[in-house]
């Protein structure tokens, strides 16, 4: 934008090179651990280790990529996402480049569950936030596309890991991966930061503003006066300074402690069942590149299956109830997890992942928009950070609980089951609070009115707009059509 204007998401125009970056980036930071899962056996039988001991090669690299989110937004809050990104991208080849040169089970835990984790983790959020930054009406579409870049790379991932593996055997895979993953660097200058660069000191001060006035267009129906909001900025200036980073009164927020219980406990049962899907099919006597094939099936569907979620989510049926399609996907996740085990030859697997697949890509494609829409774009930063540091213990512990059931039984199907009943647990849970939720955002909504209309309450109005600020973010859903109408009005200001 010309300088003295603050930026409004453009929903297009430049965003689309940045989706395109976020599809690349997002798309090695999740298929990255489950494309792995090609090699274990291997590295099982060249260091002589157990199931769950390999697992924890995944585990580590996942937990490190949730677990460093905090650390990944308080950098992008600070330096802006290309930056991060392309340090990020660095990383993760200096990873996978030193494990071809390991020597023990225990370096290879470093090399690529942490420091390939970690770069990873600068991938992942980065992306998911610049998303937020340049698109709002088509939100929902752009986070389905970007998402879809986990499958793809899958898709390629899978079969290639195999191709490497049988030509240059795992130490020369890793190096070939290692260079590979570089590309997150280029994908990472695609994140043009977006009005910074034009804007002048005065414009950031008015950029400020407009952001708290966006988050009080959202909230309230009327346009109270927001010319005090910047100086009232100002005042809380030092003690937002500690919270700028993270942002630790979401504990207070309803709706985001409903998600982060929810998704805590969904992740207990949401990898295991990847990493474990081609050493199972390998397990039934099924040949490598057809057991390689069952992740491609799976992420083949997945590919498909984002997009369309993400258009269906954005719908005006879908979108205001947009938390109950959530639940949905996590219950129906958990319900492919337990008929696994009725799948007794290679069709059944192929069946099996196709649903297995859909699912997934329902509840990966939902995972990030529905947090939007609970907390708000302004708090969204925070909120990925707090969320992704919780649920680092559960993804931590998912697969290697599952490789101890496999150890312990010498079967597969009791993974499968834990998994299906973990999930379904947390669908019908977050299905039930989030009915609750809704019922208790309308009676508050209801009672914010009555107190608008009665004059006595202008005293606490200060008070009350603070504490809207932080409340009626909630409020998202309910206000949507109200948003998009003023949506509209700004761009007619703006000229647009």
């Amino acid at each position: 934008p010309p300088p003295g204007r603050a930026p409004v998401p453009p929903d297009g125009g430049w965003g689309w090179a940045v989706v395109f970056g976020a599809f690349v980036s997002i798309g090695f930071a999740y298929a990255f651990p489950k494309g792995l899962a090609i090699f274990f056996k291997e590295i099982q039988d060249f260091f002589g280790t157990s199931y769950s001991e390999v697992a924890w090669i995944s585990s580590i690299m996942l937990a490190t990529t949730y677990g460093a989110g905090p650390i990944s937004s308080i950098l992008v809050n600070r330096y802006g996402s290309r930056p991060v990104v392309m340090f990020g991208g660095l990383l993760c080849g200096v990873g996978m480049i030193s494990a071809a040169f390991c020597t023990s089970i225990l370096q290879l835990y470093i090399c690529v569950g942490f420091i390939t984790g970690f770069g990873l983790a600068l991938n992942l959020q980065p992306s998911v936030i610049i998303i937020g930054k340049y698109f709002l009406k088509r939100r929902p579409i752009a986070n389905g596309l970007a998402m879809a870049g986990s499958p793809v790379m899958l898709c390629t991932l899978a079969p290639l890991n195999q191709f490497l593996f049988d030509n240059f055997g795992w130490r020369g895979s890793f190096l070939i991966l290692g260079a590979i993953l570089l590309n997150c660097c280029v994908a990472g200058a695609l994140f043009r930061p977006i009005g910074v660069a034009t804007a002048s000191a005065k414009t950031q001060d008015a950029l400020k503003g407009k952001i708290s006035e966006d988050g009080m267009e959202m909230s309230s129906p009327t346009n109270g006066p927001m010319e005090n909001k910047t100086e009232e900025e100002e005042g809380k200036d030092c003690c937002e300074k500690i919270n700028q980073y993270l942002d630790f009164s979401l504990f207070k927020h309803r709706g985001f402690l409903i998600y982060l219980i929810g998704n805590v406990l969904m992740f207990l049962g949401f990898f295991a069942p990847i990493v474990f899907l081609a050493p199972y099919a390998k397990h039934t006597g099924i040949d490598e590149y057809s057991a390689a094939f069952l992740l491609s099936i799976l992420a083949i569907v997945d590919m498909v299956a984002r997009p369309t979620t993400g258009i269906i989510a954005n719908s005006k049926w879908v979108r205001p109830r947009i938390q109950y399609f959530f639940s949905f996907a996590i219950a129906f996740n958990g319900a492919c997890h337990l008929l696994c085990p009725l799948a007794s030859n290679y069709t059944g697997l192929v069946v099996y992942s196709s649903f297995f697949g859909l699912a997934f890509g329902m509840v990966c494609a939902m995972l990030f928009e529905t947090l939007m829409d609970l907390v708000g774009a302004t708090r969204f930063t925070s909120a990925v950070g707090l969320v992704t540091i919780a649920e680092c213990c559960t993804i931590l512990l998912g697969p290697p609980i599952g490789g101890t059931l496999i150890d312990t039984f010498g079967d597969y199907k009791y993974m499968f089951i834990k998994c299906g009943a973990v999930m379904v647990l947390a669908g019908t849970f977050l299905f039930i609070m989030n009915y609750y939720n809704y019922r208790m955002l309308a009676k508050e909504e209801k009672q914010r009115k009555t107190k608008e209309e009665d004059p006595r309450s202008v005293r606490t109005e200060n008070e009350g707009r603070n504490n809207r600020n932080t409340d009626t973010t909630e409020a998202g859903p309910e206000l949507e059509p109200l948003r998009e109408e003023q949506e509209g009005v700004k761009k007619e200001m703006n000229g647009t």
